[in-house]
């Protein structure tokens, strides 16, 4: 069994802010591959099913960014999901916008969410970084990832999702480097 995590806030002010592009990858993942209908679950909005021969679970906390790791506790423990099993998708500040890194453990690089997750389940799960590049000049980095998409960003958004979505089988197969390149080279 593999738990997908998408990272966002709740609230429909943050729908389209660059700190909820996880939930954007999970709402694609749940589209391409037919997942079930979101249900609220464990403190968040639940979908599952099967890509290729792997059971999935997707969910999108709804205990906002800095408690995310409540949600993905009550939902590992109670499917027995091991923390190797997760993969969490989230927005980065220190990767360029439309570029993504992957990494197993290591810091929180002083993401919250991430910091919560590290809290409640430990660091030993995936990460999907998805750039959204840090604010020019001395803009405050709180409303950088808080602002919406601009337009143009909006485009490249739909070109990364989908190079994610269609290599998520990589993924499921926790090829984490080969997963990076491919959608990088697309």
């Amino acid at each position: 069994m593999i738990l997908f995590v998408g990272l966002g806030n709740p609230s429909p002010d943050n729908e389209n802010n660059r700190h909820n592009i996880g939930f954007k990858i999970i709402d694609a993942i749940n589209k391409k591959f037919s997942l079930s209908k979101q249900k609220p679950k464990f403190k968040g909005l639940l979908t599952t099913g099967n890509i290729g021969n792997k059971k999935v679970y997707a969910i999108k906390p709804l205990t906002f960014m800095n408690n995310s790791g409540i949600c993905i506790r009550e939902l590992i423990e109670y499917f027995k999901i091991e923390a190797e099993n997760v993969i969490v998708f989230h927005d980065d500040l220190d990767v360029d916008f439309g570029k993504i890194k992957t990494k197993f453990g290591g810091s929180s690089a002083g993401h919250n969410g991430i910091e919560s997750i590290d809290k409640f389940i430990g660091k030993d799960y995936s990460r999907v970084r998805i750039g959204i590049g840090k604010p020019n000049g001395s803009a405050d980095v709180t409303n950088h990832v808080l602002k919406d998409f601009d337009e143009e960003e909006k485009v490249e958004l739909e070109n990364i999702t989908s190079n994610i979505t269609s290599s998520i089988p990589i993924l499921l197969d926790k090829k984490l480097d080969l997963f990076s390149s491919t959608v990088n080279n697309k």
